[in-house]
């Protein structure tokens, strides 16, 4: 064997060794959260009511952009009195009744999971509150830093697309719509 055909027979070999050696990027797995935080804020005539809750719970799927997020109705504290918290659990959210809230969907946008940005996306899924499910789009923030996302949304949730109902003796006291608040670190849990 000439020296000529002995080089084009360990080209391919020495190629393939080649690619063994090299790097490439590993696809992300599933980033998950364990202790988000969920701010409300109901701003009416007489009162202000803020709560918030540590226990928002997520995931977001890179491979399909899909994400879903929880938090227990219950998990809210930070109210101006316990009578407050008391009727929030019982008149208006009913937690026994109705012990979660939950948001799950799709990112809108595409996202290179790999490149370190902060990307303005819309998350369109279903958001369940009260035990009524509405379509919704919901802007927000989300930041890659390396195998960790940072998650930021603001929104607004009108009490009566999810048939909570404020009592004429108070409605100057709660907001006919509340405002949302959503931080949350994400961590990569795969490869």
């Amino acid at each position: 064997m000439n020296t000529r055909t002995r080089l084009l027979f360990l080209a391919p070999t020495f190629l393939i060794c080649s690619l063994g050696t090299l790097s490439f990027p590993k696809p992300t797995g599933p980033y998950r959260c364990e202790n988000g935080k969920v701010t409300f804020n109901s701003e009416a005539t007489l009162e202000t009511i803020q709560a918030r809750s540590h226990k928002l719970r997520g995931a977001i799927d890179p491979s399909n952009n899909s994400f879903a997020w929880s938090v227990e109705t219950s998990s809210f504290n930070g109210f101006n009195n316990p009578l407050q918290r008391e009727h929030f659990n019982e008149n208006y959210m009913e937690s026994s009744k109705y012990p979660k809230l939950s948001f799950a969907g799709k990112i809108i946008e595409k996202i290179d999971f790999q490149t370190d940005g902060t990307y303005l996306v819309r998350a369109k899924g279903k958001l369940l509150v009260h035990g009524v499910e509405q379509e919704r789009i919901i802007r927000s923030e989300l930041e890659v830093i390396g195998k960790k996302l940072r998650i930021r949304s603001q929104f607004t949730v009108p009490l009566t697309d999810h048939n909570i109902s404020i009592p004429h003796i108070v409605y100057q006291k709660i907001a006919e719509e509340v405002s949302i608040s959503v931080e949350a670190e994400m961590e990569a849990t795969g490869n």
